[in-house]
C-alpha cells in the first residue's frame, strides 16, 4: 500500500528525524507506528545516522503490530523486524538475528539490559506506550535508566501521558531527556512542584503546588508534541450512554452491610474485606454480581447486572458488540448466561479471534482492557462497546475505547457503561471523568501549533508531502 501521509504525520516524522529526544503524545488512531517507522527508515537508509533500533511495546503489540505495519506499507517492506519474545533461548536467537528493528515486550526489558549491560547495541530506542514507564520504582524503568546514557536517540509514544495526574510525568520525561527539565530524581521533582501530606505516618500523598501545572507544561513543551485525533481526523462521533443497574432489595441491603462492616455472610460463605483498599475492590465485584471469598471461591450475590446486559444485547438487534469485563468471574458468568443464546460469543485470545471479529463472524467479543487496550485494530467488526465493569485506570479505559473509535470506523461509536446505582460503580465513573480533565488540560497546553502545516505542504526528508483528501 502506498503511504501518503497526513500533514501532521509528515510533521511528526520530521521531528523524530531532527530531534534526538522526543515525546510524541499522539492520540490513539493517529498512526504513531507508521510515523515512527517512516522516520526510522529515513535515519537508517537515507541518513545513515542509526544502525539498530529497539522498540519496547506491550506484549500483544510487540507480537504483531510493528511487523504487520512494516509489511503494510510499500516504503517499509524492506525493513527487517526481529521480535525478542518467547523463551530466553528464543530471545537470544532473535537478538542475534541481523535486523533493522528489534521489538521486545516491556516485561523483558530488565532481562535485555542485564544481557547487554556491558555492550549496549541499540543507538535508538522507541518506547511504545511510554506511560507504562510512569513508575519510578518499577524495574523496567530502573533498567532502562541504567543504559539511557548509551542511547543516542529516544522516542516516547503515548496518548495518555498523565492518566493519574501530572505526577505521572516525571519518570516518562526523565527517560526522554535524562532529567534535564523536571529534575534528575523524583525527589527534585516533588520538592519543586509538589505539596506532600503524610497520613498518620503510614503513607504520603502529593498534590501540585499552585502554578506548578503551567510550569511543567512550559518546561517540557520543546520536547513534546501533543496531538488529539479530533483536531486532525474526521472521526465518527463517540457517544457514552450510562445504563443504570438497580440491585434488588436483598442485594442492596447486603451491599450496604458489607460497605459498613467490611464483613458479610452470604449463605455459608463469609466475605471479609479487611482493609479499605480491599473493600473498594470487593465492592466493585459486588456491583457486578459476584465476589471472591478469602479462599478464592466465587460467591454469587445477584444477577441484576447480567439481566441488564441481556437487555442491552437484545436492544442491539443483531449488531455486534465489544464487551469489556473486569474480573474473571465476570467473564465466567457472562459466558454461562449467554451459552444457549444462539449468539457467537467469544473471548479475545488469538489473532484468529481478532480476524473473525473484523470479518463479522462474532456477535459478542469479550476482552479484558489490560490485554486488549493497546495496538489492536477492531474497528471493522462493530461500533458498540459495552463496559460490564469499569476500572480505575483512565489509560486502560481510553485505550480500550479506541479499539473501535479510530481511523477506519464508519459508524458512530456507542459506549454502553453498565453502572450499578448507589455503589462503587458511580464513584469509579466519576473518577475517570476527573482524571480525563487533568490529562486533557495537559494535552491541550502541549498541542502542536503548526502554522506551516495549515498553510503549506511540508517535506519529509526532502520529499514533498501530498495531502490526503
Amino acid at each position: 500500500m502506498k503511504y501518503i501521509p497526513h500533514n501532521y504525520q509528515a510533521y511528526c516524522t520530521d521531528r523524530i528525524i531532527s530531534d534526538p529526544n522526543l515525546g510524541l503524545l499522539l492520540d490513539m488512531g493517529l498512526g504513531k507506528t507508521v510515523i515512527t517507522l517512516t522516520a526510522i527508515n529515513e535515519l537508517i537508509y537515507d541518513r545513515f545516522e542509526v544502525s539498530k533500533v529497539l522498540v519496547i511495546a506491550p506484549k500483544k503489540v510487540a507480537e504483531t503490530t510493528w511487523s504487520t505495519e512494516a509489511q503494510k506499507w510499500d516504503h517499509l517492506k524492506h525493513l527487517r523486524i526481529s521480535k525478542i519474545i518467547g523463551t530466553a533461548q528464543q530471545r537470544i536467537r532473535a537478538l542475534n538475528t541481523p535486523a533493522d528493528v528489534y521489538v521486545i515486550n516491556r516485561e523483558n526489558v530488565p532481562w535485555l539490559v542485564d544481557y547487554d549491560r556491558n555492550a549496549w547495541r541499540f543507538d535508538m530506542v522507541v518506547v511504545d506506550e511510554l506511560s507504562s514507564f510512569k513508575s519510578n520504582k518499577a524495574q523496567r524503568f530502573k533498567s532502562l535508566c541504567y543504559v539511557r546514557q548509551h542511547i543516542k536517540r529516544f522516542v516516547g509514544l503515548t496518548g495518555t501521558p498523565a492518566s493519574n495526574g501530572l505526577i505521572d510525568l516525571w519518570a516518562q520525561i526523565c527517560l526522554i531527556d535524562q532529567g534535564e527539565r523536571l529534575g534528575k530524581k523524583i525527589t527534585h521533582f516533588r520538592t519543586k512542584y509538589c505539596e506532600c501530606e503524610t497520613h498518620g505516618g503510614h503513607f504520603t500523598t502529593y498534590s501540585m503546588k499552585q502554578g506548578a501545572e503551567e510550569a511543567i507544561k512550559s518546561a517540557i513543551s520543546d520536547i513534546c508534541i501533543s496531538m488529539k485525533a479530533a483536531d486532525y481526523l474526521t472521526l465518527p462521533d463517540c457517544i457514552t450512554v450510562d445504563v443504570p443497574v438497580v440491585m434488588d432489595a436483598k442485594a442492596k441491603k447486603q451491599y450496604k452491610e458489607f460497605e459498613k462492616n467490611m464483613l458479610l455472610h452470604v449463605d455459608e460463605n463469609t466475605l471479609d474485606a479487611g482493609t479499605a483498599a480491599v473493600l473498594s475492590g470487593k465492592l466493585m465485584q459486588f456491583a457486578n454480581g459476584a465476589v471472591y471469598s478469602d479462599d478464592k471461591e466465587v460467591v454469587k450475590v445477584h444477577d441484576c447486572k447480567l439481566d441488564v446486559l441481556a437487555e442491552v444485547i437484545e436492544g442491539l438487534n443483531g449488531q455486534h458488540a465489544l464487551l469489556f469485563y473486569n474480573f474473571q468471574h465476570d467473564l465466567t458468568r457472562i459466558m454461562e448466561r449467554f451459552s444457549k443464546s444462539g449468539l457467537e460469543i467469544r473471548q479475545l485470545r488469538t489473532d484468529k479471534d481478532q480476524q473473525d471479529w473484523n470479518d463479522g463472524k462474532v456477535d459478542i467479543l469479550l476482552a479484558h482492557p489490560a490485554s486488549a487496550g493497546y495496538g489492536l485494530n477492531l474497528q471493522q467488526g462493530g461500533h458498540h462497546i459495552i463496559w460490564f465493569g469499569l476500572n480505575w485506570s483512565l489509560e486502560l479505559y481510553e485505550q480500550a475505547n479506541k479499539r473501535l473509535h479510530r481511523q477506519g470506523q464508519q459508524e458512530a461509536v456507542i459506549i454502553h457503561r453498565l453502572i450499578t446505582q448507589e455503589t462503587r460503580d458511580v464513584d469509579v465513573a466519576a473518577a475517570l471523568e476527573g482524571k480525563a480533565d487533568v490529562q486533557n488540560a495537559l494535552l491541550e497546553a502541549l498541542k502542536a501549533r503548526i502554522k506551516e502545516i495549515k498553510s503549506s505542504s511540508p517535506t519529509v526528508g526532502g520529499r514533498k508531502d501530498v495531502k490526503n483528501d
